[in-house]
């Protein structure tokens, strides 16, 4: 195993766990229409118990896709994360409302009532996605960010500091580009779609799977919108290219010519981007069809997977820097040592086990749909 196979490979790793986390937002996106879904009290109760059979999955999803970051990326991790704090708090602040709602908001002397724990799981599902999308963003569009590796060896420094934000906003400054809040908003539609998808197949109630092939165009027709358009500013848009000798540098059409020459990728791409489409249309064409979160969860993870990859591979800046184009990262100046990936590369081993034990967990727990007697046992939320 060669560093740059290392290097590619633990890129594959990482991106392969933010598509996973994208399609896990369906909680978030679940209980973004909530109110919606479930007209009544009881039907709101049943979309929020739905979605917390599963928001372990996504709140662990994004801690350990942060994990894979700092161990294979860490210079990654101390820019993005250290410097864009602000934009990384809010997002950790609203998942950790999210936990603490779906605990609280029936418990007996609940003093804030549970239509101010039920406003919480909504900001989540709206504030969660919109962040996250985009800080995907700016994988294409760029952070405000210096970094300066001279600063390890001078002697001068008590406390040397690689990288720093170049501005006070800490991240919150991406939001000041219009592109990053349309593939923002992309996710957050995206979100609802794979939300409504994955109630309609796990609650057996009618009027909630009624309610939601309505509710799926409104949010199908956004999200197409949002999402088109993003990729087609992504096609034709310049891109942080890199030469042999590391420089970074604008090459026009990069992403398109990414996808040109990494073929596979485009494969892989429209095939996901089907696969949505499939699991969309289906649900809203036959009323009787209720399993539209498969093809469209795998297609997302697809779609996600590809375009993250294009963001990384075939010479390409993933982490590209507006403040200084030579700080711009790459997947070799922001890895780790070789010996620490060969070392976490037989510990990923052990990765499709915890995935068999995911499955099995997941079908243990939707076994039996879920139902109105049920959110009336002391287990429900």
């Amino acid at each position: 195993m060669s560093y740059e196979f290392l290097q590619h490979y633990w890129c594959f790793i990482v991106s392969l766990l933010g598509a996973l986390l994208v399609f896990l937002l369906f909680v978030q996106g679940a209980n973004s229409v909530a109110r919606s879904l479930g007209y009544t009290e009881e039907g709101r109760r049943l979309v929020y118990n739905s979605t917390g059979r599963k928001w372990e999955f996504t709140f662990t999803t994004l801690v350990t896709f942060g994990g894979a970051f700092f161990a294979s990326f860490p210079l990654f991790y101390s820019t993005s994360f250290g410097g864009a704090y602000w934009l990384w708090m809010i997002i950790l602040f609203t998942f950790v409302l999210q936990a603490v709602s779906y605990e609280f908001q029936n418990k007996i002397g609940n003093l804030l009532g549970p239509k101010t724990f039920q406003f919480f799981l909504t900001l989540n599902g709206i504030v969660g996605p919109l962040l996250l999308g985009g800080a995907v963003a700016t994988f294409f569009e760029g952070s405000n960010f210096i970094v300066e590796k001279n600063n390890l060896v001078d002697i001068t420094a008590l406390t040397p500091v690689i990288s720093r934000w170049a501005n006070a906003s800490h991240g919150l400054d991406a939001l000041l580009n219009p592109w990053v809040l349309v593939l923002g908003f992309a996710v957050v539609f995206l979100a609802r779609v794979l939300g409504i998808l994955y109630v309609m197949n796990n609650v057996n109630d009618e009027d909630i799977r009624s309610r939601g092939s309505v509710r799926l165009i409104g949010a199908a027709v956004p999200f197409l919108v949002f999402f088109v358009a993003y990729v087609i500013h992504l096609l034709l848009k310049e891109g942080y290219a890199v030469d042999e000798m590391g420089r970074i540098y604008m090459e026009p059409y990069k992403y398109f010519n990414n996808f040109i020459e990494m073929w596979y990728l485009l494969i892989v791409f429209l095939i996901g981007v089907v696969l949505v489409l499939f699991g969309i249309g289906k649900t809203i064409l036959k009323k009787d069809y209720n399993g539209g979160i498969w093809p469209a969860g795998i297609g997302t993870v697809l779609a996600v997977l590809a375009l993250l990859l294009c963001s990384a591979w075939n010479n390409t800046a993933y982490y590209p820097s507006t403040a200084d184009l030579q700080s711009s990262l790459t997947i070799q100046n922001s890895c780790s040592s070789e010996f620490t990936l060969t070392t976490m590369f037989y510990v990923s081993l052990l990765v499709p086990f915890v995935l068999a034990y995911i499955v099995y967990a997941w079908r243990a727990i939707d076994k039996k749909k879920l139902d109105k007697e049920e959110i009336k046992t002391d287990h429900a939320y």
